[in-house]
């Protein structure tokens, strides 16, 4: 009898090129998509132009000033990190911006892990990195921290930066335009597209979504999946990101609190939760990394641990064979 084939390591057999969309939400906000790659969001005020999340290499980061460049001749003048992981943050060069912004917890955690999770991904998702020797040596660092909330000004254009609680990451922040009630959510919010959890906080998440949900926005651009451009859509991708969370938290919990091993716990997981969510973009790729934090949150590193290129070879060997 012939054995199955085995799973080719995290994305690395991900080669097919997506389709890019550029979406106009209203004359100032505008959505950067292409199939459930990551996202870029784009705001355009009266005397400047401010990028939330960069695309993985200052090559990929051309595209997008491209497709601004087609609506507006404005310097683009601030990028907005919504979390650390260096898929969103290694083209940021690519925009010679005057400000990279980012929550203080976000830069603690480029201090603490940013190296480690650079040649991770890297690794992981070989195609979102394309050219990836024009990133310039080193980190991406912010040259500008907040806490909380803070607003920049474009003009008479208010956004605001917002850290809504943790999730995806410690340092999420959100970005928000109250006069039009448009948001730029960052990896908080995924749609068609399966979640990564791997730096999540698993049960401050769901709470952290209400609180976007509180806002009441109109329109939201997620972290992966394609624009949302009415509060019915924008309540969907809500809804879709919040229940894969509970879910898998609520897999994963029920078996580690009967003392069943990773292995175990990720085969069950995966099984319960592949008919509702196994069509959705990098469900296979997101799955052992999720499941793996999902364990150690409900076991014994209320923390997510460090993920090095290493860790994640063991993982996956682990429990894909």
């Amino acid at each position: 009898m012939s054995q199955p084939a085995k799973k080719a390591f995290a994305s690395q057999a991900d080669l097919e090129a997506k389709k890019v969309s550029f979406t106009k939400l209203s004359d100032n906000a505008y959505a950067y998509t292409a199939e459930g790659d990551p996202n870029t969001g784009v705001i355009i005020g009266d005397d400047a132009v401010m990028v939330i999340d960069t695309q993985a290499t200052p090559v990929m980061a051309q595209d997008v000033i491209r497709r601004i460049r087609e609506v507006t001749d404005k310097p683009i003048k601030f990028v907005v990190l919504s979390h650390y992981h260096a898929v969103r943050v290694l083209g940021a060069s690519g925009y010679k911006p005057e400000h990279i912004i980012a929550s203080r917890d976000t830069y603690d955690l480029i201090v603490e892990r940013g190296e480690q999770d650079k040649a991770s991904e890297i690794g992981r998702f070989p195609r979102l990195f394309q050219s990836v020797e024009s990133v310039p040596p080193g980190l991406t660092w912010p040259t500008m921290t907040f806490q909380g909330k803070m607003s920049i000004w474009l003009g008479k254009l208010e956004v605001q930066l917002i850290q809504l609680g943790r999730g995806h990451t410690k340092g999420d922040t959100v970005a928000w335009l109250p006069q039009q009630k448009i948001l730029f959510s960052g990896d908080l919010v995924e749609f068609d597209a399966t979640p990564y959890a791997g730096d999540a906080y698993f049960q401050e998440w769901p709470k952290t979504l209400d609180n976007i949900a509180a806002m009441e926005p109109v329109a939201l651009v997620p972290g992966r999946g394609a624009a949302l451009n009415t509060p019915a859509e924008v309540a969907q991708g809500l809804k879709g990101t919040r229940d894969f969370i509970v879910d898998l938290h609520a897999a994963v919990a029920d078996s580690a609190r009967a003392g069943k091993d990773l292995g175990t716990v990720y085969k069950e997981a995966y099984e319960k939760l592949k008919p509702k969510y196994g069509h959705w973009v990098i469900f296979d790729h997101c799955m052992p990394f999720d499941v793996s934090r999902a364990y150690d949150e409900a076991t014994r590193h209320p923390d997510p641990r460090v993920w090095t290129a290493e860790r994640d070879v063991e993982m996956w060997k682990s429990l894909e064979g």
